[in-house]
């Protein structure tokens, strides 16, 4: 269950907070403590609010950032654009959104790269691209859902960890280092859609993290 379909407002602003706690005690109890005493709000409540400790506050804000990406997607009207302008467009505003914040989402994708976080890491990866994908307009039903959004997952992965070291500023050399690598995924997909247009397109179970069932229509 993605936590933002459980969050309480209040909660939410306890996240917000923390992010601003983090670069200084790290995904911690004690920077819940302080967020929540930010918040007007006991900081007892740190006991019980995350109970997953770390891994449980991270995910909270990773779904967060996918909503805010979402809104500011949805906010900057990008129905012109065609798809590849699209995606380039939402990571562009998600590293923005998320830019006084880089430090909190290095600590976190530290903890993330844990073996034991492996699993959770996949499933906000998942998450986050897919909605990347639907903030694009993006509603296939078919083999391409799975397609677009394992390439989108590398693709993203790799320009997230470049901005974590990007000190450009305005995130410029992250966005160059993005359109390099949109412009191999373009490569590649033009040998791929000459080569799946010769194979079989096998059935597919749904993935449990997709909000909504695609529909040919759509």
């Amino acid at each position: 269950m993605n936590p933002c379909d459980t969050m309480m407002p209040e909660d939410e602003a306890v996240i917000r907070a923390l992010l601003d706690e983090v670069p200084f005690a790290g995904w911690t109890t004690a920077s819940l403590r302080r967020a929540l005493t930010a918040c007007g709000r006991d900081p007892e409540d740190a006991l019980f609010l995350f109970p997953g400790g770390a891994p449980e506050m991270i995910e909270a804000w990773a779904c967060l950032a996918d909503r805010d990406m979402e809104a500011g997607a949805k906010a900057a009207d990008l129905a012109a654009y065609r798809t590849p302008a699209r995606v380039r467009a939402i990571i562009s505003l998600r590293f923005e959104q998320n830019r006084p914040h880089r430090e909190a989402i290095g600590r976190a994708i530290a903890i993330l790269a844990l073996p034991r976080n492996a699993r959770l890491a996949a499933t906000i990866t998942a998450r986050t691209v897919d909605s990347i994908w639907y903030a694009a307009g993006d509603r296939s039903a078919d083999f391409a859902w799975y397609t677009k959004r394992a390439i989108l997952a590398g693709v993203y992965t790799s320009t997230l960890l470049y901005w974590l070291r990007d000190m450009s500023g305005d995130d410029a050399d992250s966005i160059a280092f993005l359109d390099r690598r949109l412009a191999d995924v373009a490569r590649i997909g033009k040998a791929r859609k000459s080569m799946s247009e010769r194979l079989p397109r096998p059935r597919l179970p749904r993935p449990f993290f997709m909000r909504k069932a695609p529909s040919p229509s759509a």
